[in-house]
C-alpha cells in the first residue's frame, strides 16, 4: 500500500488535484517550499520536509531533501531485513511515492541574454537525486516525473491501493530518461559556456527492429525522436502490410520530403526508387497526378514507394491494378480505397500520416560517418534570387514550372539534372532526371534528355497524336524547363541541352566561366536563369 508520498515540483500543473486525490486515499503528503504552500492554500494537509529531516531548508533552498531521513525512506529495500532494521533503529519512515519535476534549466538557457549565474541557479540537485533514488528502488517506490501520469496513477491507487509493478517499471525508466536528458542539457550548455567546446548529445527511443538493413545480411533498427511532432516517418501509422526495412525508411523519407517541396495546392505524387524520385507530378485529381508521375518512368516505378499530399481515393487505388509497389504513404485513405489496396497485396505497406501537410518542425539534419557526426541546417528554400542572365527572357508564366523542376532536382542525388513539363494547365510532370553522376554532362546527355524521349515515346503511343514522333517530341522538349543542382563549369551542358531542343534552363550560377556559359546560351537562343542557391544531395 502507498502510505507516504513526497511532492516537490517545479511545474505545478495538476499537482493540487493529484494531491487531493492522494489525501482522499489517506496517503500522507510530505512536501517542500512552494509546493507545500500551494497545497496548504488549497486546504490540503501537508508535512514539511523539515519536520521529517529535523533540519530547516537552508542556503536559499539549495539544501532541503538531501538527508538520510528522506533517502533512507526511499532506498530501503522492504524485503531486506537489515535495511528494515536500520530504518526502524534510526526512526526512518518509509516513503512509497516521489512526485518530482525539475527546475526549468532548458527553458532558462533558451531566454535571450541569460547569464551564467542564472543558469547555474536553475541546475536542480535535490530533484534528480530524489528521482534516481526512487527509480532505483522501483520494486517498492512509485516515481512520478510527468504530470501527464497523475490520472492513471490515481486510477490504479483507487482500484487496488497500489501501483502495479508494470507501472512502476515504466515510470522508473521514464524518470532515469528524464534525468539523463536533464544532465545532457546541462553538459551541452556548460561545455560551450565554460570550455568553449561544442557537445552534441542526442536522444532517440522506442527502438524497433527492421526486417533487414541496407543489404539482407545486415541488421537494422529504427529509433524515434520523440521531440519531433510534425510530419515524419516516426509519426506514421501502418495500416497494412509487412514490416519495413532500412531502405524502406530511407526511400520513404525522400518521398515525404519531395512531395512536401512540390505541394502547390493541387494533388501531388512522387514515386521514389533507390532514394531518387523517378516519377513526380501534380494534377487536378489524385488519379491524374498518379498517372503522370507513373509516366515519368514506368520501368523504374516497379517496386517503388509512392507518396501523395492528399487522401488516397478509390480511383487512384484502381489505377495501380497490376502494378507492383512497395509502400503508399498518404495523409489518409478513403475506406473503399483502403479495402481495395489491402486486397491487392498482403505485403503492400500502407502508411497513414495525418500531419503530412503540416510544416516540418526540425531545423537540422545529421549524418554519421566513421568516427564522427556531421550536423547541418536543413536545406530550406528553392532559390535566393531569380536572375535571367541571357538575352532571351525567361517567361514569367514558366516560373511555377521552374520551381517544380528545382524542387525535383533538390530531391535527386547529385550530380542532378531534371526536366519538367506543364502537361495540363497548372499541372506539372517530371519527364526525366539524371541522378548520381560524377559529371553533369552525363546527367544531361546520357540520362535526362535521353530518358525524356523514351518516356515521351510511351505517352505518344498511348495518346496517338496526329503528328510524327519527332515533331511531337521536339515541341514538348522546347516547352520544358531543365534544372541543375549546381553551376555549369563549362558551356557543354548548354550545348547538349540545346541539342535536345531545351530552351529554358535554371542553375545556381557562380562558376568562374559564367560569362562563357552565358555567351553560349545567347548564341543558341537559350534562356538561362541563375538562382544563387545550390542543392547538392549526396
Amino acid at each position: 500500500m502507498v502510505k507516504r508520498a513526497l511532492l516537490s515540483v517545479s511545474d505545478k500543473t495538476g499537482i493540487v488535484e493529484f494531491a487531493r486525490g492522494l489525501k482522499q486515499l489517506d496517503i500522507e503528503i510530505i512536501s517542500t517550499g512552494g509546493t507545500a504552500r500551494i497545497l496548504r492554500d488549497e486546504g490540503i494537509e501537508t508535512t514539511d520536509v523539515s519536520e521529517v529531516t529535523g533540519f530547516p531548508e537552508m542556503m536559499g533552498g539549495r539544501v532541503k531533501t538531501l538527508h538520510p531521513h528522506i533517502h533512507g525512506g526511499l532506498l530501503c529495500m522492504r524485503e531486506n531485513p537489515d535495511h528494515v532494521e536500520d530504518a526502524e533503529r534510526l526512526s526512518i519512515g518509509l516513503i512509497d511515492m516521489v512526485v518530482v519535476n525539475l527546475y526549468p534549466f532548458e527553458i532558462t538557457i533558451s531566454k535571450d541574454e541569460v547569464n551564467l549565474e542564472e543558469a547555474i541557479e536553475n541546475i536542480d540537485i535535490g530533484g534528480p537525486t530524489l528521482l534516481r533514488a526512487a527509480a532505483k528502488n522501483y520494486s517498492a517506490v512509485t516515481v512520478v516525473s510527468d504530470p501527464d501520469d497523475y490520472g492513471h496513477i490515481l486510477k490504479e491507487l483507487r482500484s487496488t491501493g497500489v501501483t502495479s509493478i508494470e507501472t512502476r517499471e515504466k515510470l522508473a525508466v521514464k524518470a532515469f530518461r528524464h534525468t539523463a536528458n536533464y544532465d545532457s542539457t546541462i553538459d551541452t550548455y556548460l561545455s560551450s559556456t565554460l570550455l568553449g567546446e561544442e557537445a552534441l548529445r542526442m536522444n532517440f527511443t522506442e527502438g524497433t527492429k527492421l526486417r533487414y538493413g541496407e543489404n539482407w545480411h545486415q541488421e537494422a533498427m529504427f529509433y524515434r525522436d520523440t521531440k519531433v511532432t510534425g510530419p515524419s516517418l516516426a509519426n506514421c501509422r501502418q495500416l497494412h502490410g509487412k514490416e519495413l526495412s532500412y531502405n524502406n525508411y530511407i526511400d520513404a523519407d525522400n518521398a515525404l520530403q519531395t512531395v512536401k517541396e512540390i505541394g502547390n495546392g493541387n494533388p501531388a505524387v512522387v514515386i521514389v526508387k533507390h532514394n531518387n524520385p523517378c516519377g513526380l507530378a501534380t494534377g487536378k485529381t489524385l488519379e491524374q497526378a498518379l498517372q503522370a508521375a507513373w509516366d515519368g518512368d514506368p520501368i523504374s516505378a516497379f517496386g517503388s514507394i509512392i507518396c501523395t499530399n492528399t487522401v488516397f481515393d478509390l480511383k487512384a487505388a484502381e489505377y495501380l491494378k497490376g502494378k507492383f509497389v512497395e509502400i503508399i504513404l498518404a495523409p489518409g485513405f478513403e475506406h473503399d480505397a483502403l479495402e481495395y489496396l489491402k486486397n491487392k497485396s498482403k505485403d503492400l505497406r500502407l502508411l497513414e500520416l495525418p500531419q503530412l501537410n503540416e510544416p516540418f518542425d526540425v531545423d537540422c539534419t545529421y549524418k554519421y560517418v566513421i568516427g564522427g557526426m556531421l550536423k547541418q541546417s536543413r536545406n530550406i528554400g528553392l532559390y535566393e534570387k531569380w536572375d535571367c542572365v541571357t538575352d532571351a527572357a525567361f517567361p514569367e508564366e514558366k516560373r511555377k514550372l521552374a520551381e517544380f523542376c528545382i524542387a525535383a532536382c533538390k530531391s535527386t542525388k547529385s550530380n542532378a539534372v531534371n526536366l519538367a513539363y506543364e502537361y495540363d494547365d497548372g499541372c506539372y510532370i517530371m519527364l526525366a532526371m539524371g541522378a548520381g553522376q560524377p559529371n553533369r554532362v552525363d546527367s544531361i546527355r546520357k540520362l535526362s534528355a535521353t530518358k525524356a524521349r523514351e518516356n515521351l515515346k510511351l505517352i505518344y503511343e498511348r495518346e496517338q497524336p496526329d503528328v510524327d514522333f519527332e515533331e511531337y517530341c521536339n515541341k514538348i522538349m522546347s516547352e520544358c524547363v531543365m534544372a541543375s543542382d549546381a553551376f555549369f563549369p563549362f558551356d557543354d551542358s548548354i550545348i547538349h541541352a540545346n541539342e535536345h531542343n531545351i530552351k529554358y534552363i535554371v542553375s545556381p550560377g557562380g562558376s568562374i566561366r559564367d560569362a562563357e556559359v552565358i555567351a553560349t546560351a545567347n548564341r543558341l537562343g537559350v534562356s538561362l536563369v541563375f538562382t544563387g542557391m545550390r542543392h547538392f544531395l549526396h
